[in-house]
This record gives structure tokens, sequence and C-alpha cells, in this order.
């Protein structure tokens, strides 16, 4: 969705995760074995600072490194944040078997729900909610008005 998102917007997108694997030369599952999830989120504040700083762009963090206590706050005044809002038993649907998410490997859908119920408070710190529940088409149609309207694009 997020690609869509910067298509209409005319600007490029950033994975997080997929910039991490890069950088790192080894994937999300490995770095967890190998450096653990605190690792990781060192990881994910540079990448985020790294991308704060370039040119504005559309952003797509993991959902852990927004309920990271203090990272909403420190890109905020570079980013219009936004929490896309779905449910477990959506998120689940779309993941599938999840086998390359450290945190999903073992049932999937439990694990989703636990992590939402200790998250939300931190994703509802974002300046924006949106139902991210529709079709993708749809859900980033109202993330490009959300960025016109309140972002200055």
């Amino acid at each position: 969705m997020a690609p869509l998102v910067a298509a209409a917007l005319g600007t490029s997108h950033r994975d997080l995760d997929q910039w991490i694997e890069a950088d790192a030369g080894r994937t999300i599952p490995e770095l967890f074995a190998t450096e653990g999830e605190a690792a990781f989120r060192d990881r994910e504040r540079v990448a985020m600072a790294a991308a704060l700083a370039e040119s504005p762009m559309v952003i797509s963090p993991g959902g852990g490194w927004a309920a990271e206590p203090g990272n909403l706050a420190l890109a905020e005044p570079r980013a219009l944040t936004l929490y896309l809002y779905v449910s477990p038993e959506v998120a689940a649907g779309r993941l599938g078997p999840a086998t390359d998410r450290p945190l999903l490997r073992d049932a999937p859908l439990p694990r989703l729900r636990e992590l939402l119920d200790r998250r939300e408070r931190w994703y509802r710190l974002a300046g924006i909610e949106i139902d991210a529940e529709g079709a993708p088409e749809v859900v980033a149609a109202g993330v490009v008005v959300a960025a016109r309207r309140y972002g200055g694009w």
C-alpha cells in the first residue's frame, strides 16, 4: 500500500525492514537470532533517523518501531505520523504463514492480539488514525488525502 501512496504523492518509498536487511546483509529473523530484539530496535531507530534526514518520502516502519517509547515523538518534527489500524484477524489474513516474522512464528493470530494490546497505546500517539481494513487502493487514497491535508504534500 505504501508504494501506492508514494506514487500518488510523486515521491519515493522506504520500507525500513527491507533497508535494515540490505544494510546488515542478513534477514530480520537472522538479526533477531544473532543480535536479539533490542539490537534490532536500535537498527530501526538508526534507519528511521537516516530516512527522516533525506528528502520527504513515504516511510514504512514495522509495527514494533512505533511501539518503542519516544520513537513517534522523535519523528514528528519531520514527519506526518499515521496509525493504520487493522484488526488482528485482518492482519493475520494478510500475513499468511508469517514464517519470516520472528515475533509471529508460533500462533500468529493470538500473538497479533497480544502485540496490539501491548502496542496500541503507542500507536494512538500518531498524529492521525486511519482505518486500514479496506482494499489497499482505498486505504492508500485515505492516506494521500491526509498527507495533502495535514502533511503539506
